[in-house]
């Protein structure tokens, strides 16, 4: 009996497009479960950009690959819906800081939570061992910094 080759994985790049796709779908229905609704992903992403010490327009947009008229944009929704806010800039009078509000740092939470559960059910799947083995190698490759939507 001839053994057959096995049938190739699908290639590296989409299953790491596919996994990140995964890790935004679980924070997003951990932070819609924690009663979080009007908030979508991009939010997450600008999020993380503002804590702990805010941003500017600018540098939002800088963050999340998008012009100043599209962050601006994301801002006024994230401020109309409480969860940022426009402060003065402590080192530029002509700019404005955005930063999250109790109600952004209790989304942010339950964000975190989403992660860890997350985090949680690949180790349970994988083995504390490959995840870490995983993640080591991920972070040898993948430049930092670099958390963004991939497209608006």
């Amino acid at each position: 009996m001839s053994r057959r080759a096995p049938v190739p994985a699908p290639d590296l790049p989409l299953l790491l497009l596919a996994a990140a796709a995964e890790v935004t779908d679980a924070v997003h229905a951990g932070v819609v479960a924690a009663g979080f609704a009007d908030i979508r992903p991009s939010h997450g992403f600008a999020f993380v950009r503002m804590a702990p010490d805010g941003a500017t327009v600018g540098e939002l947009a800088a963050h999340l690959g998008v012009t100043k008229q599209a962050a601006s944009q994301l801002v006024e929704e994230l401020v109309s819906k409480g969860y940022a806010q426009r402060n003065p800039h402590p080192r530029d009078a002509r700019a404005r800081l955005i930063t999250l509000t109790d109600r952004g740092w209790a989304v942010t939470r339950a964000a975190d939570a989403a992660l860890a559960a997350f985090n949680r059910t690949w180790a349970e799947t994988l083995g504390a061992a490959t995840l870490s083995e995983v993640r080591d190698g991920l972070a040898r490759v993948v430049r930092p910094g670099r958390v963004r939507p991939s497209s608006w």
